[in-house]
């Protein structure tokens, strides 16, 4: 028997369950989207602790998810191949992981227990071997007897209103019951009053992770689901246009397009953008929305103005159909406030490199907290610029926004957007911004085999500039240069002459999907070293593609694409720091 003091109970109980395993922890969040391979569940992020490890029947320690929304998609695609975690520890508000628990039960009956304890409990837990997971429980010594089994589904403290509970009670069909059961249970964990109207939705479960998340949207469909508020859709895992061309596997293409089908007989828009705030139906200031794909919801509540929490895959559906989500977070004034204030000086020869590498470092500062960044008043921030930042951000942080003073539109003071207490203040130095130079760029290698642009997908304006870099300039034979972006985005550039000359000086066009998605064939296996300026694709990339990563500014990208060549050297601007950093 158990003494007393052997059994620990948790802080809260995201969902209950019972697993137990060897530990695997880290003080540092995980995005199992790009992080972790979903078909042996290797962690495959190189930038992070567990690099190289495997969930598959571990307790999983961390303080919360991070980075993409997709990570539930991985997760519960890891649930149905027996490849999961035995339970997963938090300590940190959670909600993409849950989410994915919470699917699966739903959907396929399978679950695991996901529990949140204090920060010093989950200190504690550091040097532990072995743990075991039982509803509320925890213990370290011996595996727990399954826990009670609870109702998934309690009006206590959520207010619901006549046509909610008509969709509870499947007066609305199938489809709305089970999205409004989804979309309860996370209310209810997130301590949300009540549920309120959506004016759009952005769907990033139409991302193939595997057969999982096929049959769940195939399953909507079987069920009549069809979506209540304009719904875009999110970068897809195939360019639906070229893919033959390409040499992607037939079935491959074949299985994302049957999901992509799947959101678009649901009443979806063929938009496959993970940059919807550069379509025409980005949402106003002060609109609610129901946004998943991480940077675009960071854009959109930072740069727009909009109001979105980070939602995970597959409950930006549910919200679609019903038109509901809960009324917390980012929806709440109160809940946009910011708890880390951050002082900067942008260098005065700093190109536009700058600002992936200030979001990236700013996402790891930040973790969970909404910061606030002064110092840029004057700096004539584009919303390019901030498209960069805010994708390098999305990518090391949890936070869903972010202000900066003087740029942003709810940042017209410091004052106006700080939170009253519990607020920290540091200052960002070069000799920081070059330690994320460093990281990103994960190999020293001079040679450049691809150049790869648009992640985020291009804009219009950097298609511009990029045109400039390059119009009546030659390639270099043994560099290949690849740029994502949308339909949209594309058919604006063809309009504006921009697609022609880049064609010719030998650009290959990828629409529909992005490069967190691409690998080979489109990747050639010779490939070895590739550069980009995205912050986002410098991180990802090395796990996703298995090359090593340059990362710079565009200018860098273009001289790299004519001469196959980029100095392993700290931008000029970062110039007389370190070089042991």
């Amino acid at each position: 028997m158990l003494e007393d003091d052997d059994i620990k109970r948790a802080q809260r109980v995201l969902v209950h369950g019972q697993g137990a395993g060897e530990v695997l922890f880290s003080h540092e969040g995980l995005s199992l989207w790009g992080g972790v391979d979903p078909d042996t569940s290797e962690v495959i992020d190189r930038h992070h602790p567990l690099s190289g490890q495997r969930l598959a029947g571990k307790v999983l320690v961390i303080p919360c998810g991070r980075g993409s929304c997709t990570g539930s998609g991985v997760l519960m695609e890891l649930m149905l191949k027996g490849l999961a975690p035995s339970a997963i520890i938090i300590n940190q508000p959670e909600d993409i992981l849950t989410l994915g628990v919470l699917v699966a039960e739903e959907m396929f009956e399978t679950s695991i227990p996901v529990i949140e304890v204090s920060k010093a409990a989950f200190n504690d837990l550091e040097n532990e071997d072995w743990l075991s997971v039982s509803g509320d429980l925890w213990c370290r010594s011996s595996k727990l007897a399954p826990p009670t089994t609870l109702p998934l589904i309690s009006s206590a403290e959520l207010t619901l209103s006549e046509f909610d509970q008509a969709c509870l009670l499947g007066e609305h069909g199938k489809a709305h019951q089970v999205a409004m059961r989804i979309i309860i249970r996370m209310a209810q964990l997130q301590g949300a009053p009540h549920l309120i109207d959506v004016s759009q939705a952005h769907i990033d479960g139409c991302i193939y992770t595997g057969e999982a998340g096929l049959r769940f949207a195939q399953t909507l469909v079987s069920w009549g689901a069809k979506v209540a508020v304009p719904t875009s859709l999110n970068s897809i895992s195939v360019d639906r246009q070229r893919w033959q061309k390409q040499s992607v596997p037939t079935e491959f293409a074949q299985a994302a397009s049957d999901l992509a089908d799947a959101y678009l007989a649901m009443g979806c828009a063929a938009t496959y953008t993970c940059a919807p705030y550069l379509l025409a139906t980005a949402p106003k200031q002060g609109a609610h929305i129901a946004w998943a794909e991480s940077n675009a919801v960071v854009f959109a509540n930072s740069v727009l103005g909009a109001r979105s929490l980070k939602y995970p895959d597959y409950l930006d559906i549910c919200i679609a159909i019903t038109g509901r989500a809960p009324h917390v977070g980012c929806h709440l004034d109160n809940q946009r406030k910011a708890h880390l204030v951050v002082k900067v000086a942008k260098p005065v020869t700093a190109d536009e490199s700058f600002y992936p590498l200030l979001g990236y470092w700013l996402g790891k500062q930040s973790q969970g907290r909404i910061p606030a960044v002064v110092g840029l008043e004057a700096a004539q921030v584009t919303q390019d610029d901030l498209k960069a930042l805010g994708a390098a951000f999305a990518t090391t942080s949890s936070a869903p926004m972010f202000h900066i003073v003087g740029v942003t539109p709810e940042a017209g003071s410091l004052e106006g957007v700080i939170a009253q207490q519990n607020v920290t203040q540091v200052t960002l130095s070069k000799a920081e911004l070059a330690a994320v130079w460093y990281s990103l760029n994960s190999t020293k290698a001079e040679q450049i085999d691809m150049v790869c642009l648009g992640n985020p997908h291009f804009s219009l304006s950097e298609i511009e500039h990029l045109t400039a870099l390059l119009s009546g300039k030659e390639k270099a034979d043994k560099t290949r240069v690849v740029v994502t972006c949308s339909r949209a985005v594309y058919d604006a550039a063809q309009a504006q002459g921009y697609v022609a000359p880049l064609t010719d000086f030998g650009v290959e066009w990828i629409t529909d999907t992005c490069w967190c998605m691409i690998d080979k064939p489109i990747l050639p296996m010779s490939a070895q070293t590739m550069m980009t300026n995205s912050g986002k694709y410098a991180h990802y990339g090395p796990g996703i593609s298995g090359c090593g990563m340059r990362f710079g500014s565009l200018e860098a990208c273009a001289v790299a694409a004519q001469t196959s060549l980029q100095r392993f050297a700290l931008p000029h601007w970062l110039a007389g720091v370190s070089d042991s950093l």
